[in-house]
């Protein structure tokens, strides 16, 4: 087959916008001023084929005549520290259009959902203009469920976050997004000047979501003193029915951080994670970097204690509430409570300690280490439930 050179000039035309982009995210990644180590470079470059896969999706799967609900953040695609817990899809809206929403309810602690105006920048967080869980849906008995939407002025995208407190026995729901009356229509057809603006999409999308999400914990997280935790506030961005406490860590490789928030019994989900200066969560898979209430060890007296650490926190045997830092010096902390039943106040919030690695059995007395073996099952636990939860 001959391919003649002008079909290939306007070929490399057409996707010149997305390689020039790829080439000044590079170049964004490889100097991030956060760099401390190698390792944090090459994390960095595997954040970057998240981004560039992201960027590919959100331009080539957007479809405002016939909408979908794509999953643009999951365990090959981090940003904006990542709920582990959670699985995201976003559906992009035109105003003054109806929507169908039907789905069945799976058996997750908490399904949200969220109109959004605009999209977080490096200069803003986007608008949050309605946000409400299944709790205002109308469930039949087989877990069905059906809403119709009209796109009110302003609505950009309809966020569904469905989140999971026990990995091993909870199940994900189903969900679709469609347009009346565009349903039983054929897509329009390719031209070359789609194709372009999709390229040119995905160029815009990808160094707008590496720009943003190095900004953006400028605004929270590193705000706050290091190595301290905010108390218990309503999430910013509207977020129904979910408060969070944040902050930010710097620990030695002999120091630990010992995080105590007590059990909380009016939420259906309650959790911690610690992600990476690239404001992303790091392995959940294989290492034990994020915990649930349904996960973590509550102690008799109602508290659940953390410790967030390098190196295994008792005697090099690892606990039921080890947080490990793989290899971060520095990281972003985030609690987050949903499906909650009342405000908290400060009393339902964590309390922090910085100690050395080897007095952590002195500040938890009665700790109980985990063998090896029982450490790989929680691992091997946990890679089954990411297996059956998440999709790339």
């Amino acid at each position: 087959m001959t391919v003649s050179t002008s079909s290939t000039t306007n070929s490399l035309h057409l996707t010149r916008a997305l390689s020039d982009a790829i080439a000044e995210a590079e170049e964004l990644i490889a100097n991030a001023p956060f760099i401390k180590t190698e390792a944090d470079r090459l994390e960095g470059y595997e954040y970057l084929s998240g981004r560039i896969r992201m960027a590919m999706q959100n331009a080539f799967d957007y479809d405002l005549e016939q909408p979908l609900f794509v999953n643009p953040t999951h365990q090959f695609s981090k940003q904006g520290l990542d709920n582990p817990d959670a699985i995201y899809f976003n559906a992009y809206l035109r105003e003054g259009v109806e929507y169908v929403v039907r789905g069945r309810r799976g058996t997750s602690a908490d399904l949200s959902f969220q109109v959004m105006g605009g999209a977080y920048t490096a200069d803003s967080a986007a608008t949050s203009l309605m946000a409400f869980d299944d709790r205002e849906l109308d469930i039949a008995d087989d877990g069905t469920f059906e809403f119709r939407y009209v796109a009110e002025p302003g609505a950009k995208t309809l966020i569904v976050r469905e989140v999971f407190n026990d990995w091993d026995h909870e199940e994900r729901g189903t969900i679709t997004i469609e347009r009346p009356d565009t349903r039983g229509k054929p897509r329009k057809p390719l031209t070359r000047e789609l194709l372009a603006k999709k390229y040119d999409v995905a160029a815009r999308s990808l160094i707008g979501s590496i720009q943003t999400w190095f900004a953006f914990p400028q605004f929270f997280q590193y705000k706050e003193p290091v190595n301290t935790l905010t108390v218990p506030k309503s999430t910013p961005g509207g977020l129904a029915s979910q408060f969070s406490s944040i902050g930010h860590y710097e620990l030695a490789e002999d120091e630990a951080m010992i995080v105590s928030v007590p059990r909380c019994e009016d939420c259906s989900y309650q959790a911690i994670q610690i992600g990476s200066d690239w404001y992303a969560s790091t392995d959940y898979e294989t290492h034990q970097t994020s915990l649930t209430k349904a996960q973590a060890f509550t102690s008799d007296d109602g508290i659940m204690r953390f410790v967030i650490s390098e190196r295994p926190p008792l005697d090099g045997a690892p606990i039921a509430n080890w947080l490990e830092t793989t290899g971060h010096r520095t990281g972003p902390i985030m609690l987050r409570w949903q499906r909650l039943e009342r405000d908290l106040t400060e009393a339902d919030g964590p309390t922090v300690q910085v100690v050395k690695l080897a007095d952590v059995p002195a500040h938890l007395p009665g700790l109980t280490g985990l063998t090896e073996e029982e450490y790989a099952a929680r691992i091997a636990a946990r890679q089954r439930a990411v297996a059956r939860r998440m999709i790339s």
